[in-house]
């Protein structure tokens, strides 16, 4: 279950490809990253519109202090939605915003008290921003802890992408499950995602004898999903699964090499990009240990490394894509 990884600071909580033109074919180059904007309070998602506006989210302190803002080219940050639900819980972690989606010019925000939408049609850069107790999120975690089905008995809605006939397809990091949500607005149980057996479960450090396979982000191109996963304590290195579903909620495992997934996209040529939030040593997860990487189903290429506790990737166009940094409350721009 999410929740109870998030005891040990693996996220704090992708932008992802919305469908199937968002596909691009990133070359396979090393790219280069800058710091396109500063000073945000612990970022989570990113995410672009079809103009190429920047949108960020940001989960705040504790103090229902968390925001959607928007990043204009100088680098400056705008709010779009203020006042998010954010809690401080007595483990010292947050229940606040995570990710977003645009899809049909509607900005779709994930946060612990659900789904909020937002029409972007008539939001320009720089007006004023719009309080989130005027916004009516579609409780998720509602319907998911109904479920009979659920084993975890916790619900933690925390990435999304755009499915088949405008459906919406969640991965659900306390329930270990994909959601899906139909145009209609009606939700059900696609499938859960298992964890794996321990490898080391007498340690160090000592763990259980499974490990929940936690799925982080999702993404679909036009006839599989690929789902990212972060293993639980003792988070062993390179187990990590990057799966394929199929439209049944079949998965297949693409490949297990990695280190605490928190987002994948496609590459544009049957291979996916992953973004790795960091590895786990003995104080915790490392500062400056993340990386993005190509993956292949046998072999990865490291496209970045030394990144800073990284937490969503978003593909802008052929040339651009954006990281979010938790570790520096940051906004780095990718250059391929």
């Amino acid at each position: 279950m999410f929740t109870r990884q998030l005891t040990l600071g693996v996220l704090l909580a992708g932008g992802l490809i919305t469908s199937c033109q968002d596909h691009q074919n990133v070359p396979a180059v090393t790219p280069t990253a800058t710091t396109f904007a500063t000073g945000l309070v612990a970022p989570i998602g990113v995410e672009t519109d079809a103009s190429g506006r920047v949108f960020v989210s940001e989960q705040g302190t504790g103090q229902n202090d968390g925001r959607v803002s928007e990043i204009t080219s100088d680098g400056k940050v705008h709010p779009v939605i203020t006042g998010l639900y954010s809690f401080k819980r007595p483990d010292n972690e947050l229940d606040a915003t995570d990710h977003l989606l645009m899809a049909n010019g509607v900005l779709y925000v994930l946060n612990a008290k659900g789904l909020y939408k937002l029409n972007l049609a008539s939001f320009k850069t720089g007006d004023p921003a719009i309080s989130a107790a005027t916004l009516t999120p579609e409780p998720i975690q509602q319907f998911v802890l109904a479920q009979p089905t659920t084993k975890t008995g916790e619900s933690h809605p925390y990435n999304m992408t755009l499915g088949p006939d405008g459906a919406l397809y969640f991965t659900d990091a306390g329930a270990n499950a994909i959601v899906r949500r139909s145009p209609a607005g009606q939700f059900s149980i696609v499938t859960e995602v298992p964890g794996i057996q321990n490898p080391n479960p007498a340690g160090p450090p000592p763990g259980p004898p499974v490990i929940e396979s936690v799925p982080t982000g999702i993404t679909y191109d036009g006839k599989q999903f690929a789902i990212s996963t972060l293993l639980g304590f003792p988070f062993p290195a390179g187990k990590a699964l990057l799966y394929r579903m199929d439209l049944q909620g079949n998965l297949s495992v693409f490949q297990q090499a990695f280190n605490s997934l928190v987002d994948v996209e496609n590459d544009g040529s049957g291979n996916y990009l992953v973004l790795e939030h960091a590895v786990f040593g003995p104080t915790g997860f490392m500062k400056n240990t993340g990386r993005l990487l190509r993956a292949k189903g046998t072999t990865s290429d490291v496209l970045l490394d030394k990144l800073n506790m990284p937490t969503d990737l978003k593909i802008a166009n052929n040339h651009t894509a954006y990281v979010t940094s938790l570790g520096d409350g940051t906004l780095l721009k990718v250059t391929f």
